[in-house]
């Protein structure tokens, strides 16, 4: 996934200022696709200079208001040749597990209360997407757009509960003793 297909997504959604655009990727696409408000805000200056959005006028003209910007068709077309692109898988790249791979030859004295605090983290966000489950799924919202984004979150939720779960044994087999340092 790229940012431009992030952004695209998000306008065709609900045309926006770059700040709301902040707003929403804090609230919601930012769980699965992370931008700062500086790439975002570099990122509608090239989706406009490609063609793909535009912003739209006030009205009234406001001097120094905020830009709504709205996808252009040439940005609706784009992201859905996007969407029925093939793109491999990523490979994880995540510092916790390099860092368990590193105490197999250094020890692994403090991992434990690392991989505690990564539990607790992933706790909390899989109950914060239970929560956005309950509140925004409840039973009979299913329409095809409801049903896509719902299966995102449920993505968010096996995914926190991936880890929730891995996290708990890989406590549970550091309690077994301390892990051999290789010389």
């Amino acid at each position: 996934m790229s940012l431009p297909h992030a952004i695209l997504t998000a306008l065709l959604e609900k045309p926006s200022s770059g700040l709301q655009l902040t707003r929403r990727f804090d609230r919601s696409i930012g769980y699965f696709w992370s931008a700062t408000h500086q790439q975002i805000y570099r990122e509608l200056g090239k989706l406009e200079e490609a063609g793909l959005i535009r912003a739209l006028r006030p009205d009234p003209p406001a001097r120094g208001g905020r830009k709504e910007y709205e996808v252009l068709p040439a940005g609706r077309t784009e992201l859905v040749a996007w969407v029925g692109r093939s793109e491999d898988p990523k490979p994880a790249r995540d510092p916790l597990l390099l860092r368990i791979r590193a105490a197999a030859v250094v020890g692994a004295a403090g991992l434990d209360a690392e991989l505690r605090r990564h539990l607790e983290l992933h706790r909390r966000q899989l109950a914060e997407y239970r929560e956005i489950e309950a509140r925004d799924f409840p039973p009979g919202r299913d329409s095809p757009a409801d049903r896509l984004q719902h299966l995102v979150l449920r993505g968010g939720i096996e995914l926190e509960t991936f880890w929730t779960d891995w996290l708990a044994g890989a406590l549970a087999e550091l309690e077994q003793g301390p892990a051999p340092v290789e010389r």
